[in-house]
């Protein structure tokens, strides 16, 4: 298991006169900012230019503390859509992982809406994708649907609304899984091949009315399932 790293450690908020706006040597885009002759923090060059920094600048703690804000918030916003541009996420998702890089409650929560307004974030669209990708790759359950979306922080009725309107045909999805499954353990024994069966398939979230044709389809009805005369 790879050890947790630790966030960095925020700059200390510091007053004194810019002596220096430099081009950062990794990252263009970013300039580092020296007061009193030594480093101070870093900032996103259009930042320093819309805030009109100047070498020769007197700034007092207070403003040095606001241009942190403005760093860390940029920085916040890069490391989100980083995150996102691997599969769209959830805003928990978002939020766990801003929280695990040590950003405070404030940052995050400006970062949320940033992404929502930009529409990089909206948990009904996610949910949607999540569902049609689950049903074209890994077919599950309604249960199994629901559970996973309530887990990525989707509001219950969020969650059943996608579902409701989802193209969800839980008998095809729980045969398909079914036969797939079955071609792994082979028909060697017929009642350890239906109770595995039919663990498999509840663990995906299929329920019984779902999972008792479905074998009965692939297997035969037995004599402890068939109906009753």
């Amino acid at each position: 298991m790879r050890p947790r790293r630790e966030p960095t450690p925020r700059p200390v908020p510091r007053a004194g006169r810019i002596t220096d706006i430099v081009p950062q040597r990794n990252d263009p885009e970013r300039v580092s900012i020296s007061i009193d002759g030594a480093f101070a923090f870093g900032l996103p060059a259009i930042a320093a230019a819309e805030e009109r920094l100047r070498v020769g600048d007197e700034i007092d703690a207070e403003r040095a503390a606001a241009l942190l804000a403005i760093d860390e918030r940029a920085r916040a916003v890069s490391a989100a859509l980083a995150f996102l541009a691997y599969r769209p996420r959830s805003e928990r998702e978002v939020r766990d992982r801003l929280r695990q890089k040590g950003c405070p409650p404030a940052t995050i929560d400006y970062v949320i809406e940033k992404l929502a307004g930009w529409r990089y974030l909206d948990d009904a669209d996610f949910a949607k994708l999540w569902v049609d990708n689950r049903i074209a790759n890994q077919p599950r359950g309604r249960r199994a649907l629901e559970q996973e979306l309530r887990r990525k922080g989707i509001a219950a009725e969020t969650a059943r609304d996608t579902l409701d309107a989802a193209d969800l045909d839980e008998r095809a999805a729980a045969r398909e899984t079914a036969r797939k499954r079955l071609r792994q353990i082979g028909r060697a024994d017929p009642t350890a091949t239906r109770r595995r069966l039919a663990d498999y398939l509840a663990r995906r979230g299929f329920g019984y009315d779902t999972v008792r044709p479905v074998l009965d389809e692939l297997l035969g009805e037995t004599d402890d399932d068939a109906p009753v005369e």
